[in-house]
């Protein structure tokens, strides 16, 4: 089965909904846990279906790597007819099947931190990161949480032909700020987007210790009382 995100409407609010709809969603397109998915679309919304699948528990999920201009440039066919999915009953697994894949609560997150063993990684651009704007237009507060690190923004994971990074490549990007495989890690952006590319990339290596922060810095600044960063946190230590 291929699913387009292109096609697929924007959400009344960002997080991932519940496992109820998800679950619904998964029977509305005839997804069970054992249909191969292929998911494409740009990186960060195809990521995004993908890491929820995976999450929800479906076995068998791949993106097309390029997206449709990959498919065409190999001589594959295309078609301009809508497919019309054959709804099923019973997606055969409780949703979700995986939930350590997903981290919904800053508090998860406070309570991680504790470990001095945890890195929290921004997949945001550097005035993001810095808090110069805030990259959202339904987002005033600027800033980051307390103790995140840059981890660079989506476009630093994919390359001129619109492909995804190797692992060597983003091992090089996460050292930078000392994010290493020995560390326990959780990935997070604006609304869990653009942080889901790089959560897929450790996940195809078979790496156990990463979690995608879902809802991240959006959900993050509703509440004035947790702490925020400003600036480069490697410089200012009074944030």
């Amino acid at each position: 089965m291929h699913i387009n995100t292109d096609l697929i409407e924007e959400p009344e609010y960002w997080n991932v909904r519940t496992p109820k709809e998800i679950e619904q969603v998964m029977k509305d397109f005839g997804i069970s846990k054992d249909t191969a998915v292929i998911v494409y679309g740009e990186p960060s919304p195809a990521a995004r279906v993908a890491t929820t699948l995976l999450w929800a528990g479906v076995d068998e999920v791949h993106v097309l790597d390029g997206n449709l201009k990959a498919w065409t440039d190999m001589g594959y066919a295309t078609s301009s007819s809508t497919e019309i999915a054959k709804p099923i009953d019973d997606v055969g697994v409780a949703v979700p099947a995986n939930p350590e894949y997903i981290i919904s609560l800053p508090e998860q997150i406070i309570e991680k931190q504790k470990d001095p063993n945890f890195k929290l990684v921004s997949i945001r651009s550097w005035d993001e990161f810095t808090g110069k704007v805030s990259g959202y237009s339904y987002i005033e507060r600027v800033g980051e949480p307390k103790g995140a690190v840059w981890g660079r923004d989506e476009f630093d994971y994919v390359d001129d032909n619109g492909k995804i990074i190797s692992i060597d490549e983003a091992q090089k990007i996460w050292n930078e700020w000392g994010v290493t495989k020995d560390n326990e890690i959780s990935f997070y952006c604006g609304t869990g987007w653009r942080a889901a590319i790089p959560f897929l990339i450790a996940y195809q290596e078979g790496w156990t210790n990463v979690t995608l922060f879902d809802g991240g810095w959006y959900v993050w600044q509703m509440n004035p009382e947790l702490p925020v960063q400003l600036g480069d946190p490697r410089e200012n230590t009074n944030n």
